[in-house]
């Protein structure tokens, strides 16, 4: 082989043709040919893919450019997995607290004192605080504390009528203050009075009762049976079994009568010795 450059080299031995000289510049890059280095989706380094229409997944190692099944891009999350350390968000609304004291004590219902007005104001008859404590569904104290102070806000406030106890219950009545007035209201004969003989007879039941009609008749000295019949159809007096010995009926008052006297119970009747003659021995024993 010649050293000079401008001479043709000379041929190989053997007739074999001389191999090109061929020079290896490596793999061509992005950067050698002035473009933007790719990113991890076929894009711009540092750009993201916008997304498919009608929800197509992104190009990704698929054959067909689609991301395997159940398969995310590098760093996206699924969307109902929450952040690490993060907390839903609690609730401002304030939780709803049942009402105390029973069924009256909501916006729909009345309270404790209306009800008992209302009912206080239909009734004939004084009505029991353990009745008014069922119906109400309260416990009794509560009711009984209530009555209490409807009776003396009514009379604090000078009302033409109180609530009382009376015969074991409550009612209301007309002040004594109004009586007055509430009898010229009333018109002359509407109220049916007892006679003189028909009170003489309901004394004699109140203080000895149970009694029996003879005997009443013997302590008025008069019969007393038509009187007694009158006081049975009043409703003042009522029947209480028969004596034992000589099985007679025997009579007592009923709580009408406590109503209409404005009594609790038969131990505030006045006493009778006052009323009684100081020779009441003596008159038993001449009869």
């Amino acid at each position: 082989m010649s050293d000079n450059p401008d001479q043709p080299s000379s041929p190989p031995a053997y007739g074999v043709p001389p191999e090109p000289s061929v020079t290896y510049a490596g793999p061509e890059s992005a950067a050698t040919r002035g473009e933007p280095a790719a990113g991890p989706y076929g894009g711009a380094e540092g750009s993201v893919p916008a997304p498919r229409p009608g929800g197509a997944p992104l190009d990704g190692p698929g054959s067909d450019g689609a991301l395997p099944d159940g398969a995310l891009p590098d760093g996206a999350l699924p969307e109902t997995a929450p952040l690490d350390g993060a907390r839903p968000p609690e609730s401002t609304e304030p939780e709803s607290a049942e009402p105390e004291g029973g069924p009256l004590d909501g916006a729909d219902g009345p309270g404790l004192k209306t009800a008992l007005e209302a009912i206080l104001l239909v009734v004939d008859e004084p009505v029991a605080e353990v009745t008014l404590a069922q119906v109400l569904e309260r416990p009794r104290g509560e009711v009984v504390r209530a009555l209490r102070e409807l009776a003396a806000e009514y009379t604090e406030a000078g009302r033409g009528f109180d609530l009382r106890e009376v015969a074991g219950g409550w009612r209301y009545y007309t002040r004594d203050d109004c009586a007055a007035v509430v009898e010229r209201f009333v018109r002359d004969g509407q109220q049916a009075r007892l006679t003189q003989a028909a009170l003489e007879t309901l004394a004699v039941v109140a203080y000895r009762q149970p009694v029996s009609r003879a005997r009443i008749s013997a302590i008025r000295g008069v019969n007393s049976d038509g009187v007694m019949r009158t006081l049975l159809t009043r409703g003042l007096v009522e029947e209480a079994g028969q004596d034992p010995e000589g099985q007679a009926t025997l009579y007592r008052t009923t709580t009408y009568f406590l109503e209409r006297l404005g009594l609790r119970d038969l131990s505030e009747l006045p006493e009778l010795a006052p009323f009684l003659p100081d020779d009441l021995e003596g008159m038993e024993d001449q009869r």
